[in-house]
């Protein structure tokens, strides 16, 4: 089950068996505590913990870290060859980005068998007006391959593991040597880019995955050959394991193994681990190919916008959490998909939203309860999702734009504002320098929020513009600044509220 340590209770056996505790890692305490003994008088202390041998046993198998994944039929394959002899340039683009096929040459094969003028119009949707002339002169193959470099993801360059247990951190607190390991750990993660990711939950073979569980299979013998030179700096990094094990599971395994086989002589053999370390992106990858419905072009959409979320969640922070779950659910992004137009999308919005206000009355407001909390937090969850959409599919911006505006007209304000929000986020993310202008000291944003609806947002006297707009044209009000206006001015703020959101939408 998630959550669980893959160290704890049963994957030592008897080392770590530990009656009545109650901690997430009871029986780990005792076991490693034992070590503490092993001291440069100790028998142990001074001999050769590895054996002289030109190989070692693997501490990771890369097919043992990902949940088991088995379907009758993968669909997205016969998908893929259908979407490379079509027309559609974005969807040729992400397919072959994201590469779900056994032979990495299918791309290729189908892109050279195409005619001239389709290679070409695929591969002018990819560069810059400057760059056509150089283009053109490039024969087909080389267009082809032009066509691959560009549609395929830059992975970052891959970096030798470079954190080494040394005599030079013997005055660092375990906690600060724990906290390095697992920004080294976190380091080669980040080198592995989310397409990757999504190969190796399906199944395909990953060699940046390969490579990231050797890495850590080196840290294992670096700390090896450390505790041999150094028999006591063990009492130090068994409270090193400690601090560690809430952070990397592979630095995490690294250690602990390491501290067993010095423990054993050098007999312990590298145990698998009960719990596949990338359980938590690979499984909810997983269901989602077996539970979406099978469509490889919206599927691809859906990854794109699960890219920006990815990043944000594990690579956009000082710290990762290793143990969170990736959260694959976008709700926002399939309305948009099932919508058969902007006005059916804002519809659909507004159907939830009448729902979700239906069930708010004057005391859960006033004491911010359960359903006035779950309000706030879907209106910030709104506005994420529009900011993931429009980063990463950004031809559906005129779409969102559309619905705004029709948002507008039906007086939802509450998923009007959440919108836009989502909109502004954008703009400032697509700001580039182009639009600075240097006399005034000023910067423009792009052209993405409607701007006979910015004044919405304006915060100024806790959104004045909004509050006034609302209280002339009443409809699903923006909850935030009712709720400041309740604290500043009492109960009678909210009687007027409740009487204008009864008030039936055009």
């Amino acid at each position: 089950m998630y959550g669980v340590n893959p160290y704890e209770k049963t994957i030592f056996g008897p080392i770590f068996t530990t009656a009545g505790d109650t901690s997430p890692y009871p029986a780990m305490d005792n076991g490693m505590d034992s070590l503490i003994s092993l001291t440069p008088q100790s028998p142990l202390a001074g001999s050769t913990f590895i054996p002289v041998q030109s190989t070692y046993p693997s501490l990771f198998r890369p097919n043992a870290e990902r949940p088991r994944f088995s379907v009758s039929y993968k669909w997205w394959e016969d998908e893929a060859t259908t979407v490379l002899w079509a027309f559609d340039a974005g969807e040729i683009q992400r397919v072959i980005r994201y590469g779900l096929f056994p032979d990495e040459n299918l791309p290729r094969t189908a892109l050279q068998s195409r005619n001239e003028s389709t290679v070409d119009s695929f591969l002018f949707t990819l560069v810059q007006p400057h760059e056509r002339p150089f283009i053109a002169n490039l024969s087909h193959v080389q267009k082809v391959e032009e066509i691959l470099r560009r549609s395929k993801g830059m992975s970052p360059a891959l970096v030798p593991w470079s954190w080494f247990p040394s005599v030079v951190s013997r005055e660092q607190d375990p906690g600060a040597i724990a906290k390095a390991i697992d920004a080294e750990s976190r380091l080669h993660f980040t080198r592995i880019p989310f397409e990757e990711w999504v190969r190796y939950s399906l199944g395909y073979r990953s060699i940046l995955v390969e490579s990231f569980l050797e890495e850590h299979t080196k840290l294992f013998h670096y700390l090896l050959n450390y505790f041999d030179a150094f028999p006591e700096e063990l009492k130090r990094y068994a409270e090193v394991e400690k601090h560690l094990r809430r952070r990397s599971p592979f630095a995490h395994r690294a250690l602990v193994q390491s501290l067993l086989t010095v423990q054993s002589g050098g007999e312990h053999r590298p145990p698998l681990s009960p719990v596949p370390g990338f359980d938590f992106i690979a499984g909810p990858i997983q269901r989602l190919f077996k539970e979406h419905p099978p469509s490889l072009t919206a599927i691809l959409k859906v990854l794109c916008v699960l890219e920006v979320r990815f990043e944000r969640m594990y690579l956009h922070i000082p710290e990762m959490d290793w143990y969170e779950r990736f959260d694959t659910t976008v709700t926002f992004f399939e309305d948009v998909l099932a919508s058969t137009s902007a006005v059916d999308l804002a519809r659909t919005l507004t159907t939830t939203d009448e729902g979700h206000f239906s069930e708010l009355d004057e005391r859960d407001l006033m004491t911010e309860g359960p359903v006035a909390r779950q309000i706030i937090v879907e209106w910030h969850t709104l506005s994420m999702a529009v900011w993931e959409v429009c980063s990463a599919l950004p031809d559906l911006i005129p779409y969102i734009q559309e619905c705004v505006q029709t948002l507008f007209l039906i007086r939802n304000y509450h998923s009007l504002t959440a919108m836009l929000n989502g909109l502004q986020k954008y703009s400032i993310l697509a700001m580039t320098f182009n639009n600075v202008n240097s006399a005034t000291g000023t910067v423009t944003l792009g052209p993405v929020l409607p701007a006979d609806l910015f004044y919405l947002l304006n915060p100024f006297h806790n959104y004045l513009a909004y509050r006034q707009q609302f209280h002339e044209a009443p409809g699903i009000p923006f909850l935030l600044p009712h709720i400041r206006e309740f604290k500043q001015h009492g109960q009678g703020v909210l009687r007027q509220l409740f009487q204008e959101i009864q008030i039936p939408l055009p």
